[in-house]
């Protein structure tokens, strides 16, 4: 049976997820920021919250962890290369580990860059990955803690995935991030028709998360370091994608677009 995932918008441009298992009835949230919009959603619709998983320390990933474990007594699991940051933590994952909720495995990635300590979580058997603000739909994260190597090492790790993995990605930063992405490839026609897409959505106030690998692979400037016409918009023909990445996350962190 397929996990059951709803999508909980929080804060400003936050996603938060529910994932049950629906032969053992465990449910965990992925990085709670808020508790009272879970606590609802729980309510509406009959579940018990027995986990949270964690991708990393900010606190709009982690703010809800210790009420909801006091409210609930959840279980909390989060990256053991950053342990000490997660609040009320209880058991810690690393890269190439497995964990399961209830009788759904969620394989683990260490993917740091934007945090030191980030972590995704990979349902093989329902394609789907929850991977926190490592890779957002058009974008990534900003590289508060790490470096370029780190970032294109991380990003690497989903690549290799199947191009039907849905990304649960943790922002609505789609269409800002799409405008970003016509500057340094505007010839893209994916990147044209996707963003034509992601227009409509967001009059609409309708989600852009989740998106597939496959389109992101399409048109994310930053699974596309090697695309000659992004290497010419940043200043580096032929160079090497590490140094592409590193320029083109440079040059978003300056965009105001």
């Amino acid at each position: 049976m397929p996990l059951d995932i709803v999508q909980i918008p929080v804060l400003s441009d936050n996603y938060v997820y529910l994932v049950r298992d629906p032969k053992s009835d465990k449910t965990a949230v992925v990085d709670p920021a808020v508790a009272e919009p879970v606590l609802q959603e729980l309510n509406k619709r009959g579940w018990v919250l027995t986990h949270i998983l964690n991708t990393h320390h900010h606190g709009d990933h982690v703010g809800a962890n210790e009420e909801l474990k006091r409210l609930t007594g959840c279980t909390i699991v989060g990256p053991r290369a950053d342990r000490d940051r997660i609040p009320g933590i209880d058991i810690a994952v690393g890269d190439g580990e497995s964990y399961f909720l209830g009788s759904a495995e969620a394989k683990v990635f260490d993917v740091p860059a934007h945090t030191r300590g980030h972590i995704a979580y990979w349902f093989a058997d329902d394609r789907a990955l929850f991977c926190g603000d490592t890779l957002f739909a058009l974008g990534c994260g900003r590289l508060f803690e790490g470096t370029p190597q780190q970032l294109w090492s991380s990003l690497s790790k989903f690549m290799a995935l199947p191009d039907d993995t849905r990304i649960y990605c943790a922002h609505e930063y789609t269409e800002s991030n799409g405008r970003f992405a016509l500057v340094i490839e505007p010839g893209n026609a994916a990147l044209q028709a996707r963003m034509n897409e992601v227009r409509r959505k967001r009059e609409k106030n309708l989600p852009t998360v989740p998106s597939t690998l496959g389109e992101e692979k399409a048109t994310n400037p930053f699974l596309r370091p090697d695309s000659p016409e992004i290497q010419k918009s940043v200043g580096l023909m032929g160079g090497d994608v590490v140094a592409v990445l590193g320029k083109t996350r440079a040059l978003k962190d300056e965009f105001r677009g």
